[in-house]
């Protein structure tokens, strides 16, 4: 066991070295990616404003002029509430407003019953939790000579419940498609790494597995651009693989804050 750990540090260490040049630009990195399956739902509704309204009216029973409200509202809340995102600016109140844009067009598409749409939102949402996290973290810093118990206790809760919620695109992704042995293995590999994630062990390199594997996962699987783009399964593909990408922006966003207090390894720290 004592030579496995010192074999983790060694590799931690190295992993540290080749990744220090871009660590100040990975939390900046990581809030684009959170938010970024939002800029492209705002820019797919405008593009396609007439067919939204015709599909809100037509199957969904949103009467005339209700679904150009629904429409218009939710592509400005997504736009404005992203650059807030990004600029960190305001973060609790954005994350806020887009996660309300996750449960209204859940309803408004009648998208809530879903298995595979429900979960992968689930992961969208732990994503906007660890923003809201990683914004109380940069005002812990701003007030340091102020000590805040209640601000701690948020921060951890929602670094907990973000860690959580992130792994439920695994979870969709191991019960939907058909299985293979290469299949079998991501699976049985990638559910370490989501348990080592959600009980905060090793959770900075787990997260940063996931961040790989789910990278050739999109790649490999969600490869809009080379589906014709009158086949209706190229939104589809496009919609799962910016969401995908939000969720390894919540991945990034837990290698750049850790785990939290609520955590295995900060529980290892105390000791």
């Amino acid at each position: 066991m004592d030579s496995v750990q010192e074999y983790s540090r060694k590799f931690e260490d190295i992993i540290d070295r080749i990744g220090q040049p871009i660590k100040p630009y990975i939390p900046a990195i990581a809030r684009f990616l959170i938010v970024v399956t939002f800029l492209e739902d705002a820019l797919r509704i405008s593009t396609q404003f007439s067919d939204q309204l015709y599909y809100l009216n037509r199957h969904r029973g949103f009467p005339k002029g209700i679904n150009h409200i629904f429409l218009i509202v939710n592509v400005l809340t997504m736009l404005s509430c992203s650059i807030l995102v990004i600029a960190r600016k305001h973060t609790e109140y954005a994350a806020a407003a887009l996660f309300g844009v996750v449960v209204t067009q859940a309803l408004g598409y009648g998208l809530i019953f879903d298995a595979s749409f429900f979960l992968r939102n689930l992961s969208v949402i732990g994503g906007l939790l660890m923003v809201v996290s990683d914004s109380l973290n940069k005002r812990r810093q701003l007030f340091a000579g102020i000590p805040s118990i209640t601000e701690n206790n948020k921060r951890t809760y929602f670094q907990l419940a973000g860690r959580v919620l992130l792994i439920f695109l695994f979870v969709g992704f191991i019960l939907h498609g058909s299985w293979s042995l290469t299949r079998v293995i991501g699976a049985i590999v990638g559910f370490g790494a989501c348990v080592m994630v959600a009980i905060g062990f090793k959770a900075k390199w787990s997260a940063m597995f996931l961040v790989l594997f789910l990278s050739v996962f999109n790649i490999v699987v969600n490869n809009w651009w080379s589906v014709d783009s009158s086949h209706m399964q190229k939104d589809f593909l496009k919609y799962d693989f910016f969401q995908t990408l939000s969720i390894m922006g919540g991945l990034l966003l837990l290698v750049t804050i850790g785990p939290g207090g609520m955590s295995m390894d900060e529980k290892k720290k105390a000791f």
